[in-house]
């Protein structure tokens, strides 16, 4: 398999072994199914309207959850096209646990509240009513669009290289650290990495989990990123009186016929 951009051929990465018959999505602790809405989006990524309007080309949110991203930017005339491995069940399963993430963050705002933007900075039941709308644009744009809602999993996505403008991962990576270990994460980037054009430049936020634990790897995580021809930095910017870190990859072009450095994060 080839990079992005004509990089070199990636080194195989190792990934633990799933228990028998089950994807690596079963592995650890469950993953919250959110309902973010596009001014979350923007918030965390430091996304305008006027730049989701500008893309040269379509959006990738992965994993795309049940967010009202797609229904909204479409509205701006953005192409979004998210995927998440629970696009293969049935809606009525989706809608479930897209409801009841909801009641789960609604109870991780009350009982931690310090981790969360305070009440002075946008009010918790504002909040949570702006997932309650975002998943509901989401149910509708979903089945007017199903085509671009793909039922896919990180390490290996089903788009051509360069698909991308602009690739967009949020809590999933570093929020799940049971289920995403370095080796794990590395394929990951590098995945969306190859599926986003050069020109683009690959987003990923939290860089923590759900305790709010930075991930204690991530410099090894970038140099290995490096030998695969990945250029890494870190942008830190208030919201909401907390300090939001995003981690923006995007593929340096190499020189036809130049093979990709191996090494994997340790």
């Amino acid at each position: 398999m080839r990079a992005a951009g004509g990089r070199g051929p990636m080194r195989p990465y190792r990934a633990p072994a799933p228990a028998r018959g089950a994807p690596p999505s079963a592995r650890g602790a469950a993953v919250l199914v959110t309902s973010r809405p596009l001014d979350e989006y923007c918030t965390s990524f430091g996304l305008s309207r006027a730049g989701l309007r500008g893309l040269p080309g379509p959006l990738l949110d992965c994993p795309g959850g049940a967010a009202g991203l797609a229904a909204e930017a479409r509205a701006l005339g953005c192409r979004v096209v998210a995927a998440d491995p629970l696009y293969a069940a049935p809606p009525a399963v989706l809608a479930g646990l897209a409801l009841a993430g909801r009641d789960a963050m609604a109870a991780r705002m009350r009982s931690t509240p310090q981790r969360y933007p305070s009440a002075r900075h946008l009010r918790h039941d504002k909040y949570l009513r702006s997932w309650d709308r975002a998943r509901e644009l989401f149910a509708a744009d979903r089945a007017a669009h199903p085509e671009r809602y793909v039922a896919a999993e990180l390490p290996r996505l089903p788009f051509a290289d360069g698909t991308f403008a602009l690739t967009l991962s949020s809590y999933l990576l570093f929020a799940y650290p049971e289920r995403f270990g370095p080796d794990e994460q590395l394929a990951a980037l590098l995945e969306l990495v190859r599926v986003t054009d050069p020109a683009g430049e690959v987003r990923v936020h939290p860089l923590h989990d759900g305790d709010g634990r930075r991930c204690p790897h991530l410099d090894g995580l970038r140099a290995a990123l490096g030998r695969h021809g990945v250029a890494s930095e870190i942008t830190v910017r208030p919201a909401g009186g907390l300090n939001r870190r995003v981690l923006r990859l995007r593929a340096v072009r190499r020189r036809q016929g130049t093979p990709g450095p191996s090494g994997a994060c340790t």
